[in-house]
């Protein structure tokens, strides 16, 4: 079984005095619903479970009174005698909230309420076209949390990386020392690993189980054809074909020189004021990253960004990865990233940074100087460039040298090497990149 983080989210969540219904949102199979019910069987006596996509008769529970009583009532009836409500034991469950707005509309009233506590999760919540919204949200009636695909932290531990190990590499970031041979080469291959295999669960425990690469691109495939028939289900009909085109454009995107997104290479002649709600479509549905590009690299990064002008990654790296063509795998697994490697160690460190909670950010400039990623790093802006075995930082000793410009003075340099330092730059491997806690 896997080990997710979210587990220590709702137990914090639980132990909180007078907490919210709680809301868990994140794209389609990530893992929602597995973590929940896991956390239930652990924590609870009682669980009460509703799926209102694969059961949709259980919409009609919320289509009267809200009152908590009536629920309890319409529940019972539905679910038969097994189903106990008895309060502070039990927890009621609402999967694919967003397919009943009314059962959200009621987590109000079990706040107000009290007895019991409400778990709802949903893969399209607030996505254009899908369904209807909840009459009413209040402020305050429920807490929101966004789940993803496991990041490298958790790939490790389902490969048997323990925490000790996590902390020993920890110890040798901290010192800025050489991570030993054996461990370094080992961590290294992990990472490749990630690369091709992701974060969807499913797809990491039939790697984990099997090590058969067919399987896990073939699972991976079927994810990324699912999310297309989610755009071609659940869209509005005028948005379809271009939400589509958006997504299957982003190999594209990621494989030029300049990688900001154009929508004139999702289709000839092709312009915001036509893609621009598609695109949106995407990355509601958790499927896609933003990195913007900042006006001038300096803190607070997201006030000086600019919205219109960004680059577009898959939140998950395995995904990307399987969305171009047969044999990449094997190139990555192999080190031989030719042509794609600058668009492949973008996505990955893209996909770890989002999943620890940064916003993405890059600093491009007209006249030639592009940082792969600009972030807030123990309190001051530091420039990231990303290289996957060598190449040169011209653009950012560019910047370093012009500190009356920029106000900055520290570079981080993430590819295939181990720890060390030049001048004001750090060094580190990429397996080490989820290790930039520090904001």
């Amino acid at each position: 079984m896997l080990k997710r983080k979210v587990e220590q989210v709702l137990l914090n969540w639980k132990n909180t005095p007078n907490h919210s219904p709680l809301i868990i949102k994140g794209c389609r199979q990530c893992g929602k619903t597995f973590s929940v019910r896991n956390f239930a069987k652990q924590y609870y006596k009682h669980e009460v479970y509703l799926n209102f996509f694969k059961n949709p008769s259980y919409i009609s529970i919320f289509e009267g009174s809200l009152e908590i009583d009536n629920l309890i009532i319409m529940m019972s009836a539905l679910l038969g005698p097994e189903t106990v409500f008895e309060p502070g034991e039990t927890v009621i469950i609402l999967d694919e909230i967003q397919d009943c707005p009314e059962a959200r509309t009621a987590l109000k009233f079990f706040k107000e309420d009290g007895r019991f506590d409400v778990i709802g999760t949903g893969s399209l919540l607030g996505v254009k076209g899908y369904g209807k919204q909840p009459k009413s949200i209040p402020v305050g009636s429920e807490t929101l949390i966004e789940m993803h695909p496991l990041d490298f932290e958790e790939f490790l531990w389902a490969n048997g990386i323990t925490p000790s190990i996590i902390d020993k590499l920890k110890e040798y970031f901290n010192n800025q020392k050489p991570v030993p041979e054996a461990l370094h080469d080992k961590m290294h291959q992990l990472l490749l690993q990630y690369t091709v295999v992701g974060g969807m669960p499913e797809v990491v425990n039939t790697f984990v189980t099997t090590k058969q690469m067919n399987n896990v691109l073939a699972l991976q495939r079927n994810i990324v054809y699912s999310y297309i028939d989610d755009m071609i289900k659940y869209a509005d009909d005028s948005d379809k074909p271009l939400i589509r085109e958006c997504f299957l454009s982003i190999p594209k995107q990621l494989s030029k020189e300049n990688k900001k997104f154009q929508y004139s290479i999702v289709k000839k002649g092709g312009k915001a004021s036509k893609f621009k709600g598609s695109l949106q479509w995407i990355e509601d549905a958790g499927i896609i990253t933003r990195c913007y590009n900042l006006s001038i690299p300096e803190l607070p990064l997201d006030g000086n960004s600019i919205d219109e002008i960004f680059k577009v990654y898959m939140h998950d790296t395995g995904l990307f990865i399987s969305m171009l063509e047969d044999g990449t795998q094997f190139d990555i697994l192999q080190g031989n990233l030719l042509g794609y490697k600058g668009a492949i160690f973008e996505n990955l460190i893209a996909d770890i940074f989002a999943k620890m909670g940064r916003k993405l950010y890059y600093f491009h400039k007209d006249s030639g100087l592009e940082i792969d990623f600009v972030t807030r790093y123990k309190g001051e802006v530091v420039l990231i460039e990303v290289k996957a075995k060598s190449g040169n930082t011209k653009s950012a000793k560019t910047i370093l040298a012009h500190p009356e410009k920029y106000h900055i003075n520290k570079l981080i340099k993430i590819g295939n090497y181990n720890i060390g330092t030049a001048e004001n730059m750090l060094i580190i491997p990429l397996y080490m990149a989820f290790l930039l806690t520090d904001y």
